[in-house]
């Protein structure tokens, strides 16, 4: 699985399948995080609980590690306790990420960015320019932190991410991975489809796209399958929830196991995906059963 010294282009290019690493905030409230706590708080707050969790995947056998900035974005941010110091955050996080993959070699560190978690205009008050200069700070920082490449994921509405594209490489030249979520079954919530993702983010020379979180893992097949079908030349990235989640109180459960995210893993390899992993409900223990199901299963 470990390639030394390639980076995610090449490696992907070599037809290496790829493990991602799983959860972040729902392994976090696994290990003591309060409901309400937002992740990015550990990457100052509880520095090595972040350095566990990333350890954790990596022994487990994750080949791509994702850091703890999804919500540091500054729009994100700026209702927090940590208004005004996103870049400290974001390169914080991406030196913990760096330090936990340092004794690993060819272990990648990957900058997530998560959507603003606002809409853009007409529907809301978010402007191309407004989200550009966002992200363009945030991919900055995680730059100067050290990440490998750097990852959109989770959105779910085009124009965000065209701007969010924009902004990163007017200060970034790392290979750039874009992932949606559909969440309504073969669809964002604003109604895209993995062909029009393709159709608009294709052209824009992307390490790799694809899809994350969602709903349920016969959902994600379904994905998978359309994107596939599209045969774009484009790599895939796959990073579904552990199922769908039970409510109890405040908190989601999810029950999927391992086992049987080990055998959605392999049909998604089948189907064509290249990089798998985990998201909401993603323990290290799923994320060590599909790099076995990996190991094992010929391709």
């Amino acid at each position: 699985m470990i390639a030394m010294g390639k980076n995610l282009v090449s490696r992907l290019k070599a037809g290496e399948i790829l493990i991602a690493d799983g959860a972040t905030a729902t392994n976090y409230q696994q290990m003591g995080m309060a409901i309400g706590v937002a992740p990015e708080e550990w990457t100052f707050d509880q520095p090595d609980k972040v350095l566990s969790l990333h350890r954790a995947f990596i022994e487990a056998g994750s080949d791509i590690i994702l850091t703890n900035t999804f919500g540091a974005t500054s729009l994100r941010l700026r209702e927090s306790r940590y208004a005004g110091r996103g870049p400290d955050l974001n390169r914080a996080a991406a030196a913990l990420s760096r330090e936990a993959a340092s004794p690993s070699p060819g272990v990648l560190v990957a900058g997530s960015m998560g959507p603003t978690g606002m809409l853009m205009e007409p529907l809301g008050e978010l402007t191309p320019a407004a989200a550009a200069e966002a992200y363009a700070e945030q991919a900055a920082a995680l730059t100067e932190g050290g990440v490998d490449l750097l990852l959109l994921e989770t959105f779910f509405a085009l124009d965000e991410a065209l701007a969010a594209i924009d902004g990163i490489r007017r200060t970034s030249a790392l290979p750039l991975v874009v992932s949606f979520s559909f969440d309504r079954g073969t669809r964002t919530m604003m109604g895209l489809s993995p062909a029009r993702v393709v159709e608009a983010i294709g052209p824009l020379d992307v390490a790799a796209i694809g899809a994350n979180c969602g709903r349920s893992l016969e959902d994600m097949e379904q994905v998978v399958h359309e994107f596939a079908a599209l045969k774009a030349g484009i790599p895939l990235w796959i990073k579904p929830n552990a199922g769908l989640p039970r409510m109890v109180g405040d908190i989601a459960h999810y029950d999927t196991a391992p086992a049987e995210m080990a055998e959605y893993a392999r049909r998604f390899i089948d189907a064509g995906a290249q990089v798998v992993g985990g998201c909401c409900g993603s323990s290290p223990e799923h994320v060590r059963a599909i790099a076995a199901s990996v190991l094992i299963q010929p391709f």
